[in-house]
C-alpha cells in the first residue's frame, strides 16, 4: 500500500455526531490533513468547526481558498462553497451550482481529492440522507486510492453508504466506533 498523503471524509444527515465520534479519536501525531466536507445551511457559518474543535487533539479550522492541507490539520469547508483541492494539495473554494441539492458537495471534494492524490488519498463516508459521495468515492477507487464506508447498519441515514458500497466503493466497511482506527492505523502504516 502507497504511503496515505490525505483523508478526505464526507458526512451528512448524523454526520456531526459521527464526526464526534471519530475525530477526537484521532491521535494529536497524525502524520497527513483531514478534509471534511459536511452538509450544513449557508448560515451554519463557523459553527462546524466551533464544535469539532472542542474536543479534538488536532488544530481545526475551516478551508481557505489556495491555503494548503497542512499534515496534522482537520479542515472542514466553509458553509455554502465547494471544496475543492488543487493539484498541489492547496485549496479552492466554488459557489458553482449545487450538486445532490447541497453545496458543499461530497462529490466535488473527493473527485478533486482523487485527482490530486490518487492511490495516496484515503476516503471516508459516514452517514447521510443522500447520494452525494458515492460518485465520489468510486473515483477514488478509480484512481487507486482507498475508501472506507460507515457500516448502513450503524449509520443514521444509510443513504449515503449504501450508495457507495453499491458502486463498489468500499474497500473497508466499518461501524462508526472502528473507523477512527482504521484512519489512524492506515495512515500510521504508512508512514514513510
Amino acid at each position: 500500500m502507497k504511503r496515505i498523503r490525505a483523508v478526505a471524509m464526507g458526512c451528512s444527515a448524523g454526520g456531526i455526531a459521527a464526526l464526534h465520534d471519530i475525530l477526537p479519536a484521532l491521535p494529536a501525531n497524525l502524520p497527513v490533513p483531514v478534509i471534511i466536507v459536511c452538509h450544513s445551511g449557508p448560515a451554519a457559518t463557523d459553527l462546524l468547526s466551533a464544535a469539532i474543535r472542542r474536543d479534538c487533539r488536532l488544530p481545526v479550522a475551516e478551508a481557505q481558498e489556495r491555503s494548503p492541507a497542512l499534515p496534522g490539520h482537520i479542515h472542514v469547508a466553509p458553509p455554502d462553497y465547494h471544496l475543492l483541492i488543487e493539484p498541489d494539495g492547496t485549496f479552492a473554494l466554488s459557489a458553482e451550482e449545487r450538486i445532490h441539492n447541497v453545496r458543499p458537495a461530497i462529490d466535488a471534494l473527493l473527485e478533486t481529492a482523487a485527482e490530486a492524490w490518487g492511490e495516496e488519498l484515503l476516503a471516508v463516508l459516514l452517514t447521510g440522507a443522500n447520494e452525494d459521495g458515492a460518485q465520489g468515492m468510486a473515483a477514488v477507487k478509480a484512481a487507486g486510492g482507498h475508501c472506507i464506508v460507515q457500516d448502513p447498519s450503524d449509520a443514521v441515514a444509510d443513504v449515503m453508504p449504501r450508495a457507495a458500497i453499491a458502486r463498489g466503493a468500499a474497500d473497508w466497511i466499518a461501524p462508526l466506533d472502528r473507523i477512527a482506527f482504521l484512519i489512524t492505523s492506515l495512515c500510521q502504516d504508512s508512514r514513510p
